[in-house]
């Protein structure tokens, strides 16, 4: 349908301006704070321990023109790097962009198997700027819709000659040019063209700059100097089908819709913008399908069939005043009217520098919950930590207000990319530094619920994506419950939406819920065999969903036990004893060397496969692990584990690791296994379900060999180079790397952190009560040589348990470590370790 001339409300506020802390104060603060230095030196030596946490929360090294009482750093974004992770799979996005921000403006690289996000570090050129995307996923690209890309000008002059398709107009960049910050991109194209960009909630601002000559040299060719700005209806994936474009000369503007595909589900969704233009005059404007650029119509749509591909719309200005032109794109899932509505009201005035100080400001607040101590802590490790925090913010996306589906007061949040990679550790992780973020996303998965049906394992783009292995919405919201989220929650509601995972089999369990339920509950495990006639899905994944599941109905029965419902408490608590019945004590491990002899380890006892009689079918236990067949354990194969192999899931009993300890013969040959696993190759980090193993030393009383392994593991696989991270990001690599780095891991779905020391001397995080909640080592050794725990004190008190609770993060406290550089006895007590919830007998 041709676009109607939208209603265009009128801007009634301008971005707030950003003000610098003035000189004069800082000195006296510094001049007291030097005064008070030379007393505490001054001091016993028994107190000098006490000083020096004074001197910490004072001016710390990194709190240098921050309030942290204010909740403001804006000195840590220094050590934030968006460009880490953008190549080597890690699909990070690195463009301007707020925390869970639908807005996300980058430039869009030709990088086929790279580009999910967008933009990849590597050399391919740039196709255009586009400003929504995912960052970290998988599977096939995402968003980009709506790019806009400029010409510095058209060969004599004349725009038909200017090339408009997207592998026309593509241009290389130059190299090393590409700069990010939290709120700000920029890069620089071999046509002349600067272009940087920043954001708001809704709306992504560009800048482009151009030489000003008369002349601009575009291979080899030397063009007038008149700017061609091509706006596209085309998407990264190319999976538009249908949409409109209208250009409004007087306005100068350009607003437009289509109709798009998802990058992991199955479904469409609508996408909607409005573009406008600053700092120029307008010559000339027209349409274009594919290479052909047209003066008119000036409009594409209203019944007419606009063939899939680059197809839009073109705007010739005359040189601008200060030879730079602004783009500013609102955006919308909604309506035309309620994206340019969306870009009058957040960005007034075109501020382009006041836009971007905002965006600083944002990320500071959210970034500065937590402070460090990092004095004799490399620049490269701090920009890991930070920028792992960072990128934790991304997804999911707050669309509250943009919810195309369903009518509804409660909040929308989207982009759950997918809850099997982000429930292990981004949402626990956000349940203490961004709670009020975390509790609106259940109550988006809740209301999702309530209109769609079932609860979401991924969601992207209004649409449904494919569940990976278990229900694992389920954990995240018993996660929430026992660590006490309660703002606006329906808990009752929110109970329902399990006990449907748990017992009722939707017709498609390969977008939502569960499968095979019937001989989940009968038999207590998923058969290879299985005659499943109450719903479809791929026949894949016996083992690793049935330990999923599993350990599903163990998170819900603690929220059963939690609410009263003590029937139910029982079943899904016996139900959580499933994993048994995949556990064959007497497979073997077996693997040919390097002469292809076959080789059998000491290890005994595996999850395996089984049939509808009970007999066992084999898969090896190293298939889909980095040493064999790794690529072979995707959503659509036929084997029995996603993503990892049967060394990595015989692992996965978190609601009874004592069990499991026992299973593979008590504390000394788990911890032999454990260490193998990490030793032989068969982990692989760049998949979260290994997050869990390094941590796992903690159950059979080693908690020290954790630590050891976090510490190999950073920086060797998480690290501030380009390719820092060793998977797709998820947004779940950076939480495992921002936990380890602080000192704690979260068993998820329990009320379990397993401590380490952390990198830092001191790590202090804000509360949702306001109080700190603060960790610190004594005898903090910036060589990390002593990095295994010799005694504990929280608040003042022997500490010998080896874990924590939320309580610590939720009313505060201080948790002082002393270190060692061998391992101490501490936290190896039968009473010391974190608990186990047995089920005596089999499961089901």
């Amino acid at each position: 349908m041709r676009l109607s001339g939208p209603s265009y409300p009128k801007a009634t506020a301008s971005m707030a301006s950003f003000q610098m802390t003035g000189f004069p104060r800082r000195s006296r603060v510094l001049l007291f704070a030097l005064i008070l230095f030379c007393v505490l030196v001054l001091l016993p030596k028994p107190g000098l321990h006490v000083g020096r946490a004074l001197l910490f929360f004072m001016f710390s090294p990194d709190s240098a023109g921050s309030d942290w009482h204010k909740g403001l750093n804006l000195d840590i974004l220094k050590y934030v790097d968006p460009l880490i992770g953008t190549t080597d799979g890690g699909h990070v996005f690195p463009g301007a962009t707020l925390p869970y921000g639908i807005a996300k403006a980058v430039a869009d690289t030709l990088s086929p198997a790279e580009n999910a996000a967008g933009f990849v570090s590597d050399d391919a050129p740039i196709l255009g700027f586009s400003h929504m995307h995912d960052s970290g996923t998988g599977g096939n690209p995402s968003l980009g819709n709506f790019p806009i890309f400029f010409h510095p000008g058209c060969p004599e002059d004349d725009f038909v000659q200017c090339r408009y398709a997207l592998r026309e107009r593509m241009t290389d960049r130059v190299n090393g040019s590409a700069y990010a910050t939290p709120g700000y991109f920029r890069i620089n194209l071999t046509n002349s063209v600067q272009a940087e960009m920043t954001a708001t909630e809704r709306t992504a601002l560009y800048r482009f700059t151009f030489p000003g000559t008369p002349t601009v040299e575009v291979e080899d060719v030397d063009v007038p100097y008149s700017p061609l700005v091509v706006v596209d209806l085309a998407d990264l994936a190319n999976s538009r089908s249908g949409g409109a474009i209208q250009i409004f000369p007087d306005l100068v503007r350009v607003a437009g819709n289509g109709t798009y595909g998802p990058s992991f589900g199955l479904g469409s969704y609508n996408a909607f913008f409005c573009a406008d233009f600053r700092g120029a005059s307008l010559r000339k404007s027209g349409t274009f399908l594919s290479n052909t650029a047209t003066e008119e119509p000036k409009w594409l749509g209203s019944g007419v069939y606009i063939p899939p591909g680059s197809a839009g719309a073109w705007l010739q200005f005359e040189k601008p005043e200060s030879d730079s032109i602004l783009a500013r794109v609102g955006l919308s899932f909604i309506s035309v009217d309620q994206a340019c509505a969306n870009a009058e009201n957040e960005i007034a005035d075109f501020g382009f520098e006041s836009v971007h100080k905002a965006a600083q400001r944002q990320w500071a607040e959210k970034l500065s919950v937590i402070k460090v101590d990092a004095a004799g802590v490399s620049d490269e490790l701090q920009t890991t930590f930070w920028s792992g925090l960072y990128r934790s913010l991304l997804s999911p996306q707050n669309y509250t207000g943009e919810n195309q589906l369903w009518n509804s007061s409660e909040p929308y949040y989207d982009s759950f990319y997918c809850i099997w990679d982000s429930f292990r550790a981004q949402h626990p992780l956000l349940t203490i530094i961004d709670p009020v973020a975390q509790t609106e996303m259940i109550r988006a998965l809740i209301d999702t619920y309530r209109n769609i049906g079932k609860l979401p394992d991924c969601r992207m783009s209004f649409c449904k994506g494919f569940s990976q292995g278990g229900s694992n919405a389920d954990i995240v919201i018993a996660d929430a419950y026992i660590k006490n989220l309660t703002e606006g929650i329906d808990w009752e509601t929110a109970y329902e939406a399990v006990l449907s995972d748990a017992e009722v089999e939707p017709r498609n369990w390969g977008l939502e819920g569960r499968g095979n339920l019937v001989s989940w509950h009968n038999l207590g495990y998923i058969p290879w065999d299985d005659k499943d006639t109450n719903g479809t899905g791929p026949s894949s994944r016996t083992i690793s969903r049935s330990v999923e599941y599993a350990y599903d109905d163990f998170c819900i029965s603690l929220m059963a036990a939690g609410m009263g419902h003590q029937g139910d408490a029982e079943k899904y608590h016996k139900r959580s004893a499933n994993w048994k019945n995949l556990w064959n004590p007497e497979q073997r491990d077996l693997y040919r060397d390097s002469d292809n002899d076959v080789v059998q380890t000491v290890f005994k006892g595996f999850m395996m496969p089984r049939m509808l009689n009970g007999t066992w079918r084999y898969q090896n236990t190293r298939t889909c692990s980095p040493v064999h067949e790794m690529h072979r354990c995707y959503f659509d194969t036929g084997l029995d584990t996603y993503e990892g192999s049967p060394w990595l899931y015989s692992f996965f009993v978190p609601q009874d690791m004592g069990g499991l300890v026992e299973a593979m013969g008590g504390r000394e040959r788990f911890v032999e296994r454990l260490t193998y696993f990490h030793t032989s190759g068969i982990a692989y980090m760049g998949n979260e379900p290994t997050f869990l193993p390094v941590f796992q030393f903690h159950y059979a009383g080693r908690p020290g060999l954790s630590s050891y392994w976090a510490h190999r593991y950073i920086p060797s696989l998480f690290n501030a180079s380009i390719n820092g991270i060793p998977g797709n990001d998820d947004c779940a690599m950076g939480a495992f790397s921002a936990l380890a780095f602080m000192g704690f891991f979260p068993v998820a779905g329990q009320d379990v952190y397993l401590l380490t020391p952390p990198f830092f001397r001191e790590v202090a995080i804000r509360t949702k009560l306001g109080s700190r909640a603060v960790i610190r080592v004594l005898n903090f050794d910036p060589t990390y040589a002593a990095k295994y725990i010799q005694s504990a004190r929280l608040n003042g008190k022997p500490y010998t348990r080896n874990w924590i609770t939320h309580d610590f993060f939720l009313t505060g406290g201080v948790l002082e470590f002393t270190v060692g550089s061998v391992e101490g006895a501490w936290g190896s007590r039968d009473e010391d370790l974190p608990p186990s919830y047995p089920v005596l007998g089999m499961g089901g």
